[in-house]
């Protein structure tokens, strides 16, 4: 049966980010994850994890300056410095969180640009090395352009030839079930195809990016495929809920923890 972990960034906004983690425990989750932690202080993410025995699913890398628009700093030339600094910032979150996966976002710049690709391949590398020193995995995530214009990385394709190409056994793709279904589609044979370098999946309904209970997927049909296939991973809710986020756990009910 799938396992999932509640998007803390998303989901439970009617609580303070501290407070989402018990309210995720109370609603049935047994893992969290979230796009940021480092406006808390580790310990206190550490205590909230600890006193609700949740697991740490996911969190991505310091994305740069966000409030100025940056979505990520690896594909940026020049940045190189600035990157290596927020490895580290992340990687005492990761000690104090117990997280086995971080993902590194990408940023704004254009693919075909070389200098962009050089920066990309650098950063990726050396963000998955610092990573394997300390037991976790690096995940590189396509996001589509209508929610993210002009992100570096914004094909599976791509992603799955940068991993198969530097060969780094702790390098793995985020499967955005939502980001692939706008993006490319042929959601089932890609999970088929791309699980074994898959190392989290995340979800939301498409095109409105709510709960996964209806519009365009059958994620009943879809959580039975990555059943099937094997997947041992949380499934990451990466979605806004419609209204209050307890109304729209209906689809979440058969899965809650008791």
């Amino acid at each position: 049966m799938p396992a999932f972990a509640a998007n803390l960034t998303m989901m439970f906004n009617e609580w303070e980010f501290l407070d989402r983690f018990d309210a995720a425990a109370d609603a049935g989750f047994s893992a969290v994850e979230y796009l940021f932690p480092y406006e808390a202080a580790p310990e206190a993410i550490a205590e909230r994890l600890a006193r609700n025995n949740l697991r740490q699913a996911l969190f991505n890398l310091p994305p740069g300056d966000w409030g100025a628009g940056e979505r990520g700093i690896a594909a940026l030339p020049g940045r190189f410095d600035d990157l290596k600094a927020d490895v580290e910032r992340a990687l005492d979150y990761a000690a104090a969180t117990g997280v086995g996966r971080l993902h590194l976002m990408a940023g704004i710049a254009d693919p075909r640009d070389q200098e962009a690709a050089a920066a990309y391949r650098r950063s990726v590398a050396y963000t998955a090395g610092r990573l394997a020193e300390n037991g976790i995995d690096l995940l590189l995530e396509p996001i589509n352009g209508r929610n993210m214009p002009g992100y570096f990385l914004n094909d599976f394709a791509a992603a799955e030839r940068l991993i198969a190409e530097s060969d780094l056994p702790n390098l793995k793709l985020q499967f955005d079930i939502y980001h692939r279904q706008i993006l490319h589609g042929d959601i089932t044979m890609a999970l088929r195809r791309l699980l074994p370098i898959t190392g989290h999946i995340q979800i939301a309904s498409v095109p409105s990016r709510n709960e996964p209970d209806g519009e365009e997927l059958n994620y009943p049909y879809l959580f039975g495929e990555i059943d099937r296939l094997g997947y041992d991973g949380f499934i990451g809710c990466e979605y806004i809920p419609r209204g209050q986020t307890l109304d729209g756990l209906g689809w979440f009910k058969p899965f809650a923890r008791s």
